[in-house]
């Protein structure tokens, strides 16, 4: 992989991979060593804390960032055997609820937009398109097939958020607390002179502990389709509130609980918040918005420079997602099926199956637009790299932009990585001696201040 494709792959905040790159590159290393670092007053709390925190974290990302995507397949595999209809997990069902929403609007009068995509419009639409013929097909046995498909999803999405869920919230941790519990009855039985009474776990001996029983989380109520249909790292998101509520549950005392609590909160909203946010404001501050390969796809930078580039005429739905049905060879097209903005057959025709998040096609179109007009300009560049009188050439343009975008991506990276690995725990530890009266891990030890089991 060159420079630049990493640089792209860990600028899609829509990915997994920067939650990778935070995840098990930067943040648990610095974790680990700082948990170590905070107990270090007693060598033993300190060892088993880091002992736990090293397996914790790489056992549950591994089954948060593998788990998903895992099962995801299973199922889909699953759905299509389900009585030999072959029913394809691709049909997104927002498809059928927003044309739903669209008939009960036109009925009762009132204002619509034109009708752009939907499940009955997209099987009307593309009848006719022998490349997609396979994928009218998959809708029509959907359509006839309509409560059984919804069923499947549903379990679907609950199976691929609650398998992972009782793996990180409830089996892992109480592995690696019984782990941990055998690991002092045997320093104990090792060293049996030295004074233990600081060290617990929520006030159980090992044989205690492992008798203990975890409470469960039950899921209810119905699903929409905009849940069945949620991306991977959307699922993540969810998951990771699971996962949240599982530790709270499974914690060894109440302080332990509070301790947890507050350092899940602030680890969900730095892996799924911030770095959008991030993103924004340096988007904002730039003018540059782009993938950064896209500064160095050369027939992109040509059909700018010889005024080739063909766009929708406006940011309408109907207008854009037309363009692309009646433009597949367009680059516009090529360009929205290659970050995902659109889901493409291999033949390069619409996938009729999947559903079109027409903002951020917008906010596609409208970005693209915006380089070309400046690139077209020749000097109009970023604020940060204005200046009199520099080169006037497209190619040197989209360097300058290149370079600026991976520097923001970069940058994203760093600081939202510098608030997980650092600067939350340090908060953490900071609201850990406030709240407890000790800097010591709150479920290996007795609290002198708040002492809560």
């Amino acid at each position: 992989m060159s420079l630049v494709n990493l640089i792209s792959a860990i600028g899609n905040n829509s990915s997994i991979y920067p939650l990778i790159v935070r995840d098990c590159g930067i943040e648990v290393p610095t974790k680990i060593a700082m948990t170590y670092n905070q107990n270090k007053e007693n060598k033993k709390i300190a060892w088993l804390g880091a002992r736990e925190r090293f397996i914790d974290e790489y056992s549950v990302s591994a089954v948060w960032l593998g788990g998903i995507p895992l099962i995801d397949k299973l199922g889909s595999k699953i759905i299509k055997k389900v009585r030999n209809i072959g029913l394809n997990s691709d049909v997104n069902l927002k498809l059928i609820s927003d044309e739903e929403k669209y008939n009960k609007k036109l009925k009762s009068g009132k204002a619509v937009e034109d009708l752009c995509q939907g499940f009955e419009y997209n099987i009307k639409k593309f009848a006719n398109i022998p490349e997609a013929k396979e994928a009218v097909e998959d809708l029509i046995k959907v359509k006839n097939n309509k409560k059984l498909f919804e069923g499947l999803m549903n379990t679907k999405f609950i199976t691929s958020i609650a398998i992972p869920i009782a793996l990180m919230g409830f089996v892992i941790p109480k592995l690696i607390f019984a782990s941990t519990a055998k690991k002092m009855e045997k320093y104990k039985q090792e060293n049996p002179n030295k004074d233990y009474s600081s060290l617990t776990f929520g006030g159980k001996d090992f044989e205690q502990f492992i008798r203990g029983k975890s409470k469960m989380t039950t899921f209810q109520g119905a699903l929409t389709s905009v849940l069945t249909n949620f991306t991977t790292v959307q699922k993540m998101a969810v998951t990771d509130g699971g996962y949240a509520a599982g530790r709270i549950i499974t914690a060894r005392k109440k302080n332990e609980a509070i301790d947890l609590a507050f350092k899940m909160s602030g680890m969900m909203f730095l892996n799924f918040v911030a770095p959008h946010w991030i993103e924004k404001a340096f988007n904002k501050i730039t003018d540059v918005n782009l993938d950064p390969k896209m500064f160095v796809n050369k027939r992109f930078l040509v059909n700018i420079k010889n005024n080739r580039l063909q766009l929708p005429a406006s940011n309408s739905a109907k207008d854009i997602i037309d363009f692309i049905d009646n433009n597949p060879k367009a680059l516009f097209t090529k360009l929205a099926g290659k970050y995902d903005k659109v889901k493409l057959l291999e033949n390069g025709v619409r996938d009729p199956r999947a559903y079109v998040d027409v903002k951020e096609l917008v906010k596609f179109k409208s970005n693209i637009e915006k380089f070309a007009q400046n690139a077209k300009a020749q000097g109009v560049m970023p604020r940060m790299f204005a200046k009199a009188g520099q080169n006037k050439d497209i190619i040197k343009f989209a360097n300058k932009s290149l370079r600026l975008r991976s520097l923001t991506i970069l940058a994203n990276i760093g600081l939202s990585s510098f608030l997980l690995a650092y600067c939350l725990p340090k908060a953490q530890f900071i609201f850990r001696e406030w709240f407890t009266g000790s800097k010591l891990e709150p479920g290996l030890v007795e609290n002198p201040k708040n002492n809560a089991n």
